[in-house]
């Protein structure tokens, strides 16, 4: 029977302990580097030829045109699944009508005479999404990475995608209800050294968003710099803080609905009560054995799982904000009420009902999160990932002579002449 390994102690000691197993995840993403940056090169120098190069090498396909075909687009849409295309929908506008609130408006100050300073919010111009293939296949992923680039007023979105014998329509379909201008077959390292740099058949782009596999991640963190990137993402991951009022078969479900995603997935319960750890144990032996993806799930829950017993309901917080998780589900009774205990988490589920799955396809809260414990530094992705703010100034003649003082003052402070001289010039100089 699958047991998740438990741990007891401080939240200083179980945060120690997690540190050290994030720790040996990451040096083990070290051993791509090498292989990423010699692809990254090779397609800097070679452009197309060396994608096509690699889609025979790695997907087995032969590419003669990146770009995905009109035709191609409009056979998805005529064999799609009507239930399939109408709950894309159905998410699409609920995606739309959160993330329109995270619209960011400029500012003006004008509150000192002679003196306006303010800031412009300016959409990005050109953004690459990465779309993972094959068996991980998640349209959901598409809509949640999309719309909130054109709801941020981005005009060029292109989305990479590997080259498929046969793509899966869902795919494409919501690309096209998200209002993607081109799809290119192009996956792995790759094709986000493609995006960053350009070749002869796809376009540089100045952000760079979406999941994929370690030589994905690996290489959106090598050219980071060279474009912007929305994260560096790890295995998926759910943290559950529940009380014995929880319901042990929900909290196993959810438990495998994120374990069921990678082996390297992490699943950690934080709970008061030893009976529901308990019978959450049995809950995921029963759930698994009639689980389709069962040896990833059970790899994941075994090697990776953790349940953690905290003495609290105070404690079960503390212990869950040193894990800051990627997906944080609050399986208590009045659990909304327990919000402003949560510090690190990136997206929040609360109550008994509120399975995390409601936000990777429907609420409308974005599911590209982040993991690995940055959620403490990190957010969901949204609307304001996709616009950069541009600072304004203008100063009178007398504004700036009211100013001149301070402003040499500090400049001579810190050995700046010229700085210092730039002010004092236009007092010297009449116009």
């Amino acid at each position: 029977m699958v047991k998740m390994k438990r741990l007891t102690g401080s939240a200083k000691e179980i945060s120690e302990i997690l540190d050290a197993e994030y720790a040996a995840y990451s040096k083990s993403q070290d051993n791509f580097d090498g292989i990423v940056a010699d692809i990254i090169a090779d397609v800097r120098e070679n452009g197309d030829a060396a994608l096509r190069a690699y889609s025979e090498k790695f997907d087995k396909q032969t590419v003669t045109d990146f770009e995905v075909s009109r035709e191609t687009i409009d056979q998805a849409f005529a064999e799609i699944d009507a239930d399939v295309l109408e709950a894309l929908k159905n998410a699409k506008a609920n995606i739309e009508s959160y993330h329109k609130h995270q619209i960011e408006p400029g500012f003006v100050d004008a509150q000192t005479t002679g003196v306006v300073r303010g800031q412009l919010v300016l959409p990005i111009a050109k953004v690459g999404v990465y779309v993972p293939g094959g068996t991980a296949a998640y349209p959901s992923s598409v809509l949640m990475n999309v719309l909130p680039a054109k709801i941020a007023g981005v005009s060029e979105i292109y989305m990479v995608t590997p080259p498929q014998t046969k793509f899966n329509p869902a795919i494409l379909v919501a690309a096209q209800l998200a209002g993607v201008t081109k799809i290119y077959q192009v996956g792995g390292a790759q094709a986000i050294a493609a995006l960053a740099y350009g070749t002869q058949s796809i376009p540089k782009v100045d952000k760079i968003t979406g999941p994929g596999n370690v030589f994905v991640a690996t290489a959106k963190k090598q050219v980071f710099g060279q474009v912007g990137i929305d994260m560096i993402a790890g295995p998926s991951e759910i943290g559950v803080i529940a009380d014995d009022s929880a319901n042990a078969a929900y909290v196993a479900a959810d438990l495998l609905s994120q374990a069921e995603h990678d082996k390297l997935a992490r699943a950690i319960l934080v709970t008061n009560s030893k009976s529901l750890a308990d019978a959450v144990d049995i809950e995921l032996e029963k759930q698994l054995q009639t689980l389709p993806r069962e040896e990833i799930a059970r790899s994941s829950v075994s090697v990776n799982g953790r349940t953690i017993i905290a003495n609290s309901v105070d404690e079960m917080f503390e212990l869950m904000n040193e894990v800051a998780p990627e997906h944080l589900e609050v399986a208590m009774d009045n659990a909304i009420e327990y919000l402003p205990k949560i510090k690190n988490a990136g997206s929040i589920f609360l109550g008994h009902f509120t399975s995390e799955p409601i936000g990777d396809y429907y609420a409308g809260t974005n599911h590209v999160l982040p993991t690995s414990g940055t959620s403490r530094f990190y957010s969901a992705l949204g609307v304001y990932d996709f616009v950069k703010r541009s600072q304004f100034t203008y100063y009178s003649k007398d504004a700036v002579a009211k100013a001149t003082k301070d402003i040499t003052t500090l400049a001579y402070s810190e050995g700046l002449q010229a700085h210092a001289r730039a002010i004092e010039i236009r007092g010297e100089i009449e116009k």
